[in-house]
């Protein structure tokens, strides 16, 4: 019994420290700036996160002005989104891009930002209600951050992931603009409806609900009675997407209209 007890008190104390922090805790400091930085990334790598942003702490604190010191700000960011805290990362990367324009690591900050932001917003869940009808300000952030990046960094390593995580925040965006604008035309609000049908495609041009959103806007505008902004819609739709499948049924519409 007491050499199981005692195995079991070796094992807990093993436990307790990692690499670079010892059995009470406390962390095993080197001496430079750069070298608590290393032992920070050894304990991240390690996935020791406590550890690892007591020593980017205290390089911070230490060593203000050192080289690291900036760096260690960003470690910290990382170390909250892989605890997935992504609206604290996503701010501390923000932090990290504004304080020092003139990193060489304001591009992977930026890029973090967006994903983080993405991270943050509703996920979708079988019993519960899509994601396009839950609050969407982390989405919209993710957009925002999202296209900035891509206008900036076109030849960035990130730029296709950027990409990718871009096009499924917009296309949550559409589907919410979508989903207004069918309530208000299903409500006979055809100005509302209007409204979010023209926003849509205008705002989010790449997304599967593009084109459909300006087939539903010139019917909206039918339903209004405004003619000519109907032709317009509509005659610029069959021009800009001659192969879309809505073409048919907006060349009907168009000759309902003549």
């Amino acid at each position: 019994m007491r050499r199981t007890l005692a195995l079991a008190l070796l094992a807990a104390l093993a436990a307790c420290h990692t690499r670079y922090t010892g059995v009470s805790g406390a962390l095993k400091l080197g001496t430079t700036a750069e070298d608590n930085y290393e032992r920070g990334m050894a304990e991240l790598k390690d996935k020791n996160y406590p550890e690892a942003t007591r020593f980017f702490e205290y390089v911070k604190t230490k060593y203000p002005f050192s080289n690291v010191s900036a760096l260690s700000d960003l470690r910290i960011s990382d170390i909250k989104f892989a605890q997935s805290r992504y609206v604290e990362a996503a701010d501390g990367y923000e932090k990290f891009s504004k304080d020092h324009p003139s990193s060489d690591q304001v591009e992977y900050a930026l890029y973090r930002a967006g994903l983080s932001h993405a991270r943050a917003a509703p996920a979708e869940f079988l019993l519960f209600p899509p994601a396009w009808e839950k609050d969407q300000r982390e989405t919209e952030k993710a957009v925002t951050v999202l296209r900035d990046f891509v206008a900036k960094y076109p030849t960035s390593t990130y730029l296709s992931d950027a990409k990718k995580t871009l096009a499924q925040a917009e296309e949550v965006l559409a589907r919410r603009e979508m989903y207004v604008g069918d309530f208000y035309y299903k409500r006979e609000e055809w100005a509302g409806a209007a409204g979010r049908y023209k926003g849509l495609f205008e705002n989010y041009p790449s997304t599967s609900l593009a084109d459909p959103a300006q087939l539903k806007l010139a019917q909206a505008y039918v339903r209004m009675n405004a003619k000519f902004q109907a032709r317009q819609t509509l005659q610029r739709f069959i021009t800009q997407h001659p192969d879309s499948g809505e073409r048919r049924q907006a060349e009907k519409l168009l000759e309902s209209l003549r």
